[in-house]
């Protein structure tokens, strides 16, 4: 059997090969199974985005769980960090979710969070494969009474709702706020806009009104067009903008210029620093992390260590390095004193606190930072060849890096979710990091275009 598991659970095409009904009915026999092996409850929690597939995928799954002897709590529709809090506040084996967070309706894919609402261990995830693989679940029939049951949980989203807001001060307000949220016609879709209202900010959402296939669609972290001029159109303080599955936070100022994650870890880590809240002054980036923001910590006197890509992977070096602040340029932010995972809606609020008690603007508070010129072209490729067995790309990429010297640099990888490989080059101008960038992608394109 193929391997399932990429950098963030199972992902594809809804209905095709390994999204179908059918590995989503392995899969939660499997995790079913070793739920009762490794825990004396068994119960497991499932929650899902806004996708049409969703209905299909979570049918399966609950069918799977339930024929080996394991209660499901369905969720409904809730943000991925959403599930990771209640499966460790019900006290649950594991959490499910049902999403493929940025990508568009026709994926979906499966996530998995342990009791303690942490990523499933990459140790986790082959003894599914395993079990799946060789069948040997396919025997293991609990019958009668033992068979799990199933029932949806109805305030899953007011639990989330009052979680969410006790991460902040007691007596903070974001009254005399004006707010814009983009919430990507997925998960956020309900939770978000009654939160930042409940703490008295005027609230204006967009893309709040999910079909099952306009997620994502335009709108959302990864396309701001919109949140940025609806800012500028009613002269909002800020706009939010989140993804799918809700675990990542991209923001527009005042201006509706876009602020990255990158920009969200340093206005986050000199406040945090500063409220000496900043555990060993350390904060967890990647090789996505703009050269920028390495220059920007040097210069506050914050350490920085860096993760693979992968926001499992930067809560695993948070955890190893003794830092509660983590995170990635897409928006993934892991606030570890408050969170075991990255959460959107939960950066949001921690940004916006500090806009609150700073008194300051978003363009201010941003200025912190200054990017370096960086362009970054995704490729769709038709395999995944090891880099560095395409000598034509590894000899493009190596002259990239003699002219930029220390000046620059360049990151090539493959997507871990979608078919693609990633093109990153910053440089020292903007006209110099597009040529070599393009230069590489030509390259790419040559051995392994699809």
């Amino acid at each position: 059997m193929d391997k399932l598991f990429g950098t963030d659970g199972i992902r594809g095409t809804a209905n095709i090969h390994p999204m179908t009904a059918e590995t989503a009915l392995s899969v939660g026999r499997a995790a079913a199974h070793l739920c009762k092996r490794h825990n004396k409850r068994h119960r497991i929690v499932i929650g899902k985005d806004t996708r049409l597939s969703g209905y299909m995928i979570e049918n399966a799954l609950t069918a799977g769980i339930c024929s080996m002897g394991v209660d499901v709590l369905l969720l409904g529709p809730i943000p991925t960090p959403g599930v990771a809090f209640i499966t460790e506040s019900m006290r649950a084996d594991a959490g499910i979710v049902i999403s493929a967070s940025h990508n568009p309706y026709q994926d979906n894919g499966i996530k998995i969070f342990t009791e303690k609402g942490f990523k499933l261990s990459y140790e986790f995830e082959k003894e599914i494969e395993a079990l799946i693989s060789s069948g040997e679940i396919n025997d293991i029939r609990p019958i009668a009474e033992e068979i799990g049951r199933a029932k949806r949980i109805d305030d899953a989203i007011g639990r989330y709702i009052v979680f969410c807001k006790n991460t902040l001060p007691k007596d903070l307000t974001f009254d005399g706020l004006k707010i814009v949220l983009d919430c990507a016609n997925g998960a956020t879709y309900k939770v978000a806009p009654i939160i930042f209202s409940e703490l008295g900010a005027e609230v204006i959402a967009i893309h709040n009104h999910p079909d099952g296939k306009n997620i994502n669609d335009n709108c959302g972290s990864q396309f701001t067009t919109n949140l940025s001029e609806k800012v500028k159109e009613l002269n909002a303080d800020i706009g939010l903008a989140f993804d799918g599955d809700g675990d990542r936070l991209i923001v527009v100022d005042e201006n509706g210029v876009e602020i990255s994650g990158d920009h969200i870890l340093a206005i986050c880590a000199k406040h945090m620093k500063d409220s000496q809240e900043l555990h060993n002054k350390m904060v967890i980036i990647t090789p996505m992390s703009n050269f920028g923001l390495r220059q920007t910590f040097d210069s506050l006197n914050i350490n920085y260590k860096e993760a693979d890509v992968g926001d499992r992977n930067v809560l695993e070096l948070m955890q190893d390095a003794g830092s509660v602040l983590g995170g990635e340029q897409s928006g993934h932010v892991i606030f570890l004193n408050h969170h075991t995972t990255g959460d959107g809606i939960v950066s949001a609020l921690q940004l916006v606190k500090i806009l609150c008690e700073s008194k300051k603007k978003v363009s201010e508070l941003a200025s912190i930072m200054t990017l370096s010129p960086q362009k970054l072209i995704n490729i769709d490729v038709a395999s995944k060849p090891p880099i560095e067995d395409l000598a034509e790309v590894t000899s493009a990429i190596k002259a990239a890096e003699v002219e930029l010297g220390d000046q620059g640099r360049v990151f090539v990888r493959y997507s871990g979710t979608q078919q693609m490989c990633r093109v990153m080059v910053e440089g020292p101008t903007e006209e110099t990091t597009a040529t070599l960038a393009k230069n590489i992608t030509a390259e790419i394109i040559k051995a392994i275009g699809a």
